[in-house]
């Protein structure tokens, strides 16, 4: 038995779920998100809860019985409380800077400036004097790869530091050269 697959997914005040065969709709007041399922699950609204029921017990199916109650929660999560994460950005001269229209103005050390559009759904927060980043939007999904790409432009290097991390990310340092310490002693 899937144990995260049994257990029933809550549904608050304010959220409609609208289920037609395997795709499911979510809505709620920080907005709606839509999935297509795996057409063997079967998703069934009873009372203010969700069900996830999985028609045998073959090795797919129950992986496809849990996955399926998280991506359910996830989407219920996310349009009731909603998903962030946050970024850090180390280094001299690295700057960032929220633009009127919403989009980021990011100095990483490059010879011109990087500008991130936010897609649909997402919204950026900034803290310029700590230099940190909020990425925030509905899906948990969107929010961690929009994050990990502003991270990918410019990744936490282990010898000095530099480079965009995630809060609170630990980075290990390594040391530099050893100089000419101990050479010609051979």
């Amino acid at each position: 038995m899937s144990r995260v697959g049994m257990m029933p997914v809550p549904l608050p005040e304010g959220v409609e779920v609208t289920i037609d065969r395997n795709e499911v709709t979510v809505k709620g007041p920080n907005g709606t998100l839509n999935r297509e399922f795996h057409p063997d699950m079967e998703i069934v609204r009873e009372d203010a809860v969700l069900k996830v029921r999985r028609p045998t017990d073959q090795r797919r199916h129950r992986e496809l019985h849990g996955l399926t109650r998280s991506l359910l929660n996830n989407m219920v999560i996310g349009v009731t409380e909603g998903y962030e994460k946050k970024l850090e950005i180390q280094g001299v001269g690295y700057r960032v800077e929220l633009m009127n229209d919403g989009s980021l103005d990011l100095q990483l050390g490059f010879s011109h400036p990087l500008r991130i559009s936010p897609p649909e759904g997402i919204e950026f927060d900034v803290q310029p004097r700590k230099k940190i980043i909020t990425v925030k939007g509905a899906s948990k999904e969107v929010v961690g790869r929009v994050a990990a790409e502003i991270r990918a432009w410019r990744p936490p290097e282990p010898y000095q530091g530099k480079g965009v991390r995630y809060l609170g990310e630990h980075v290990p340092r390594k040391a530099g050269k050893a100089g000419k310490i101990g050479a010609g002693t051979y």
